[in-house]
């Protein structure tokens, strides 16, 4: 009934906050002698405020609609590459640019759309050509359709690579790191034409015995018939995934909300006194990020299940006992292709050293293919969002994949 319950007060917090963003906008208008003197400025604030905080939200959308290749200004077109039940890979053509490195972008399947990554795919695109793997919302998708797992997700990973074609470089970002490593492996034991020339991995849990985190804390200290009892939840049947068991996405994002209550409490603190202060444009920025902060979606009960399993709690993957459909994981198949691992400073998600280990577990992979960059003074969010990742990070993932191209 969990789920039920969050729908109904979803629907109630939708009306609250339609008429909080009317009170607001009355408060605000010009036209009303309120809006410039008395409390009016600082009630107008307060609703928008909470407006924006209870308003429901869906999808969003990339709104990647040009960039600039050599200092010219270039379309750009959103295409599906292939479609497939539980996710898509979306291609970012630009219209008359052709022969730049193609990358392929692995978006996390942990609660959040693939456009959380909007920051990364921009920042890229003027220099390559861009793929990137858009995750279905699991309460989206009817039972018809089967099951999805990590062993699922690293069958999409090959097949997309297998899409964007021999000669691609591939980044994953946080959780897809383990998949994508995996699959490189798998790949490279195959001697499979399609695997990636570099494999580039920003804040992942590769090793999670390194430097743990709150997260890891929390999915060893307690079993996983705890998380299959109080987190697993059934989709109600006005979604066409009725009957479809999830972790939902409203679960994760209170999780990591609570993590870091004080600095979101302060976040909505700052818009507030910036709206009464008149600042239109810091508050927009703080809107826009929770914008997509707070848009979330479901992932299947087994793919949930099995990661917190195999990565958090049996170390799978670093122990050497990671399979995917019978077959073992062996890093040490990795001979060719270039690991590159980001971590940041201050991730309090995946500790400082859990994605360097990728560099070790390649135990054959000469030492020249191998490069670790830890980004000073870096959150996790920062790793592939915001100033630091344009101006640090970025640059040192695009000379790796021009120095392997």
């Amino acid at each position: 009934m969990l789920y039920s319950a969050y729908e109904m007060q979803r629907s109630l917090l939708a009306g609250a906050s339609a008429m909080a963003n009317a009170g607001a906008e009355l408060l605000a208008n010009p036209a009303n002698p309120m809006a410039y003197f008395g409390g009016g400025p600082i009630i107008a604030s307060a609703l928008e405020v909470f407006a924006h905080a209870a308003a429901p939200r869906g999808k969003p959308e990339f709104g990647l609609v040009e960039t600039t290749v050599d200092g010219k200004r270039v379309a750009v077109q959103e295409e599906i590459a292939l479609r497939l039940p539980f996710g898509q890979l979306k291609h970012f053509r630009r219209e008359g640019v052709e022969g730049q490195p193609r990358l392929l972008i692995a978006a996390p399947m942990s609660g959040h759309y693939a456009t959380l990554l909007r920051g990364t795919v921009e920042r890229m695109l003027p220099g390559h050509d861009v793929y990137i793997t858009d995750w279905r919302d699991a309460r989206q998708v009817p039972l018809a359709d089967g099951r999805f797992d990590l062993d699922d997700y690293i069958d999409y990973i090959i097949a997309f690579l297998e899409r964007v074609g021999p000669g691609a470089h591939m980044l994953a970002v946080c959780q897809p790191s383990v998949p994508c490593y995996a699959a490189a492996a798998l790949m490279s034991a195959a001697n499979h034409p399609c695997r990636p020339r570099t494999l580039t991995m920003m804040g992942g849990p590769i090793d999670t015995r390194e430097a743990p985190t709150a997260v890891n804390t929390l999915a060893t200290e307690r079993p996983r018939a705890w998380f299959e009892q109080n987190v697993i939840v059934t989709v109600p049947f006005n979604h066409p995934g009725a009957g479809r068991r999830v972790y939902p996405g409203f679960l994760q994002l209170a999780g990591f909300m609570s993590m870091n209550l004080g600095s979101h409490m302060m976040s909505h603190w700052e818009m507030f006194k910036h709206l009464v202060a008149g600042d239109g444009e810091e508050a927009d920025a703080a809107k826009d990020f929770y914008d997509e902060y707070r848009s979330v979606c479901d992932m299947t009960a087994e793919f949930y299940l099995q990661t917190v399993d195999m990565v958090f709690q049996r170390h799978a993957l670093p122990l050497g006992t990671m399979t995917h459909r019978g077959t073992e994981v062996d890093p040490a198949a990795i001979t060719d292709i270039a690991l590159l691992a980001v971590e940041g400073e201050r991730d309090d998600i995946s500790g400082v050293g859990q994605t360097k280990a990728a560099l070790k577990l390649a135990t054959r992979l000469p030492a020249v293919a191998k490069k670790y960059h830890l980004a000073r003074g870096v959150g996790h969010y920062g790793i592939f969002n915001g100033s630091r990742w344009r101006q640090q990070i970025a640059p040192v993932l695009e000379e790796w994949i021009a120095a392997h191209a």
